[in-house]
């Protein structure tokens, strides 16, 4: 049986396209993991960490913000400064270069997340970061009143049943 220069020719287009599809889904899904590691595990990785997109969480170091526009320099530590451990805890100084500023709640002892590479100068290069506020969730300081309640209108004699619905939105 003979192939007709045609089917030959799709063919080979075919192979060439569904290979250069399989390249790029490989090389893509390469290139966008990164691996979750902790401050003290970054020092243990030898040469893979200069080679592998990472994330890194930790505290802030209080006083160790540094700004330069929406660039930032800070160090990362292991555990959040209020903590007994916090001076003996791994330190790690971090460069934050992103395409946007930090955001409102990246502040000293805040918990942040940088994602980025580990160069060999001993610098976290981040291009993303994120932070949670440290103080939201805190516990009440002792002897501290608790927070009043909203005040509440009295409901006048003409008006006794509640509205059909409310329109308040819960606030953090």
């Amino acid at each position: 049986m003979k192939v007709s220069p045609n089917t030959l020719r799709v063919s080979i287009a075919v192979a060439v396209i569904l290979g250069t599809i399989g390249w790029l889904a490989y090389s893509g899904y390469s290139s966008s993991k990164s691996y979750y590691v902790t401050i003290a595990q970054l020092g243990g990785m030898g040469d893979k960490a200069y080679h592998s997109n990472l994330r890194v969480e930790g505290f802030v170091e209080p006083g160790s913000i540094e700004r330069h526009g929406p660039h930032v320099e800070f160090v990362l530590n292991e555990y959040e400064s209020h903590s007994p451990k916090a001076p003996g805890g791994r330190l790690l100084k971090v460069s934050y270069k992103g395409s946007e500023p930090p955001p409102d709640t990246f502040k000293d002892d805040s918990q942040a997340l940088a994602m980025g590479t580990y160069g060999r100068d001993g610098v976290f290069h981040a291009t993303v970061l994120q932070a949670k506020c440290a103080s939201k969730y805190a516990p009440a300081q002792p002897g501290a009143q608790p927070p009043a309640p909203a005040a509440t209108k009295p409901a006048s004699a003409s008006n006794t049943a509640p509205p059909p619905f409310s329109t308040q939105t819960a606030t953090n």
